[in-house]
């Protein structure tokens, strides 16, 4: 009589909850995720901007600095900045499109033997040439952002008689320049502010430092 009462026993289905596939929530991918953004989108022409900048600044108010500490005349050390903004703009320019389109010919070619691997070119060609650095984008954006970098010690020190004032104007003027540049590369590429900040106004302070020391050295000298 157990065995038959237990064989009447209707079974009692477990009261856990069935988790089907669709409840569990996946994971969106880059693709799939229209708020994400690739900032490494940003590197060419945000590299480019920021090192000519930085390149403009410190280099023009550099070679002022040494230019001042030997002479003290007001229209040779401006003269002398804005030569050094035109060499350095077109030397910037021409570098980096050089650098960029080795850069492109390289990926190009790299596009071209995977597509005839896989015998889809059409398919794959054109997203991947989006992505493909601009050489005149980048020799742009060095030399416009060279002279707006250059600009700044030659302004500073336009309107000062005095040379010693003059000096001191040109090396803060550069300073403070120095702080936003790397504070605005340090927003837009979403790195440390601070840190960034820091690191290119002490570079600029040393690169100032060994021109002017080294010019004086050399004109006290008498070599």
């Amino acid at each position: 009589m157990a065995i038959n009462n237990q064989a009447n026993q209707t079974y009692q289905p477990s009261t856990l909850p069935v988790i089907r596939p669709l409840d569990i929530e996946r994971p969106q991918t880059i693709e799939e995720n229209k708020d994400y953004f690739d900032y490494s989108q940003r590197a060419q022409w945000l590299r480019a901007a920021v090192l000519g900048a930085n390149d403009g600044l410190v280099s023009t108010a550099s070679l002022m600095m040494g230019v001042g500490a030997v002479k003290q005349d007001v229209k040779f050390m401006i003269l002398t900045g804005f030569a050094g903004l035109i060499a350095g703009a077109c030397s910037m320019a021409i570098g980096e499109f050089v650098s960029v389109y080795s850069q492109l010919d390289i990926e190009l070619a790299q596009i071209k033997r995977e597509n005839m691997a896989r015998k889809d070119e059409e398919t794959h060609s054109d997203d991947e040439k989006e992505n493909l650095p601009n050489p005149f984008q980048a020799a742009g954006a060095s030399a416009v952002a060279f002279s707006l970098g250059a600009m700044v010690p030659l302004l500073a020190a336009a309107f000062i008689i005095d040379h010693k004032v003059r000096l001191g104007v040109v090396t803060a003027a550069t300073s403070l320049a120095l702080l936003v540049f790397g504070g605005l590369g340090a927003v837009l590429g979403k790195a440390p502010l601070v840190k960034s900040s820091l690191r290119v106004l002490i570079g600029g302070w040393i690169a100032m430092a060994i021109t002017y020391g080294l010019t004086k050295l050399i004109g006290t000298s008498g070599i």
